[in-house]
């Protein structure tokens, strides 16, 4: 036998992810919601590119949030702004069920759900330049040094959310920790192809599109931070 024949076979290549199912208990209403109410809103994503067209049943402009948790944010701009197509990417199911909930009890039908990973889905199911915005409202902050490698934000998938947006679409970041603000920040403002719209190192005050959490109203009030980042697309 060969010594390349008893070679031992390598280990695939395990990517980092940037979050870990701690899903909980999910209730009796999100088991409801997932198993009555997913056959409408959710979209399974497949292998191919999606026609997110076809999905929402009319050509509008698609505003995507990634990591949506309960679904607040998506369920009140998509009720406030009914023009457009809010798409919702989410891996835990009670969120996902969370914001079924919310769709069926204002009866929001401009608003679609995906329960998979942001970065497969943006990789293989969402064409190049058909986004009008990307939401990424207070992402974990993976605070230890250490774990600073699972950050969302980092180059490579920043560079990856700039070919999914359209010439002008704009991607909008809030994070109530400084520390990463600072590093989005830095991040954003070196990938080339967007613009800060606030200028250069500036943070933009919270547009009234963005829902205010009651956690954030609450350290509002006890002075904390959150500082909101908005770069458009310029190319």
């Amino acid at each position: 036998m060969s010594s390349k024949a008893s070679q031992p076979e390598p280990r695939p290549h395990r990517p980092i992810r940037s979050y870990v199912r701690r899903e909980g208990r999910i209730t009796r209403a999100q088991q409801r919601a997932l198993t009555e109410l997913l056959p409408h809103y959710g979209i399974e994503p497949g292998e191919a590119p999606l026609d997110l067209d076809a999905a929402f049943g009319r050509a509008a402009p698609v505003m995507l949030e990634i990591g949506f948790g309960n679904g607040d944010a998506l369920a009140a701009m998509a009720a406030a702004h009914p023009r457009h197509n809010y798409l919702g990417i989410e891996v835990h199911r009670p969120g996902v069920g969370s914001l079924l909930l919310k769709l069926e009890r204002q009866a929001i039908d401009n608003a679609r759900v995906i329960c998979a990973d942001a970065t497969q889905v943006l990789q293989q199911n969402i064409a190049d330049g058909v986004l009008a915005t990307v939401y990424i409202f207070f992402p974990d902050p993976w605070p230890k040094k250490r774990h600073h490698k699972r950050r969302l934000l980092q180059a490579e998938f920043i560079q990856l959310l700039r070919l999914k947006l359209k010439p002008g679409g704009r991607l909008h970041v809030a994070t109530d920790w400084r520390d990463y603000a600072e590093s989005v920040m830095d991040v954003l403002e070196a990938v080339p192809g967007f613009n800060n719209v606030a200028g250069p190192g500036m943070y933009s005050s919270r547009p009234e599109y963005r829902p205010e959490t009651r956690f954030e109203h609450r350290g509002r009030r006890l002075g904390h931070g959150v500082w909101d980042l908005i770069f458009e697309r310029c190319d």
